[in-house]
């Protein structure tokens, strides 16, 4: 079987060294070199033509930003993103996923050599996730009809969406999404193309604690709805969006007629917090066929069987197809449980959405 050949980019010699280790210590991925600026990564690309670039974001010369939009544009290829967990790194991160980078690995402040090797598991299976993953067009350099028709809206209902609304109305209907890699694009693509009087919008993300409040900052800045980091007993109201804090789980509860959120530091649910399925399940129960449920593009299978208990109790469900997907993993598994109405390609989820939310009224 061939291997994932992987080239590592990073000026630290001590960050090069630990992830030539980690990786050469499975024996599907071979670390073919390593480039301590992307000058001489660009050279190394072209002779050695890795499976997977592992880039870090802040170098001399030229940032990965930078070059990453270079390779994008040259030469397409998986590449995982290496960021500090600062509000700076994460919102470097976060550009970087709009680009095209597949995913990131957080990198420690403190005690790095220690810490970053107690990531080996994920590091390894975010390179193996890349190296499978589409290498989907740059959505920001090419907008879809229906955001190019939202421009004018999000304008205009840029100051009043941070305003807080003056009376509660009821939620009656509720609209849950989950995703994982390359999910923070998927979600945005999503969100800009909402009606600022949706009813409220509850997500799970799968991201550090440290990147989630700057994607909801991102996020709020694009929407025609109000996004947020959610908070433990905040209510749900139309025209906003909530997004699991990196480290709870988001749950769903109704008190009367309105809906609110409930944050849990319980046990990781397959091997993530926030989870989906904690999430599609808590909705299930507070919302029962008033609900929306949507999973996403993501490796593995968290949602799906939640989503299954969705769908059964009678909320309409949608899953992303394979061919806009980054990684066809959750939504996959959500098909295969028989869990999903309508699986359809990212631009035309949120008008399904819309449609659906519409048709029951």
């Amino acid at each position: 079987m061939k291997k994932i050949t992987v080239l590592i980019v990073d000026d630290s010699a001590v960050v090069r060294k630990i992830l030539t280790e980690i990786l050469s210590s499975d024996s599907e991925i071979e670390v073919v070199g390593t480039a301590m600026d992307p000058f001489i990564a660009r050279e190394k690309i072209k002779r050695l033509h890795p499976d997977v670039l592992t880039l870090d974001v802040e170098m001399p010369k030229m940032d990965g930003i930078s070059f990453l939009r270079n390779v994008m544009r040259l030469r397409p290829m998986p590449v995982v993103m290496i960021s500090s967990l600062t509000q700076q790194g994460a919102d470097i991160a976060l550009e970087a996923m709009s680009i095209g980078a597949i995913d990131y690995i957080s990198k420690p402040i403190i005690d790095l050599a220690h810490e970053l090797s107690t990531y080996s598991e994920e590091i390894i299976a975010k390179v193996k996730v890349a190296a499978k993953a589409r290498v989907l067009p740059n959505a920001s350099e090419t907008p879809t009809t229906e955001s190019e028709r939202l421009k004018k809206s999000r304008l205009l209902d840029k100051q009043s969406r941070n305003k807080p609304y003056i009376k509660l109305k009821t939620t009656e209907k509720i609209i849950a999404i989950g995703a994982s890699t390359g999910g923070t694009e998927a979600i945005k693509e999503i969100l800009i193309n909402m009606r600022p009087d949706s009813p409220g919008v509850v997500i799970a993300q799968h991201i550090p604690r440290a990147f989630s409040e700057a994607f909801a900052m991102r996020m709020n800045s694009l929407s025609p709805m109000a996004v947020c980091e959610a908070r433990d007993g905040q209510h749900v109201l139309p025209g906003h969006a909530y997004i699991a804090p990196g480290d709870r789980h988001l749950m769903l509860f109704r008190d009367g007629s309105r809906y609110y959120i409930k944050l849990d530091d319980g046990d990781l649910c397959n091997r993530h917090k926030p989870s989906v399925d904690v999430m599609f399940r808590s909705v299930e129960a507070a919302a029962g066929d008033n609900a929306v449920g949507i999973l996403l593009t993501g490796m593995g299978a968290d949602g799906a069987r939640g989503l299954k208990v969705m769908h059964d109790s009678g909320s309409k469900t949608i899953a992303q197809d394979e061919n806009s997907s980054v990684v066809w993993g959750m939504p996959g598994e959500a098909v295969k449980l028989e869990a999903v109405d309508f699986v359809l390609p990212l631009n035309k989820i949120a008008q399904k959405i819309e449609q659906l939310i519409r048709d029951a009224k």
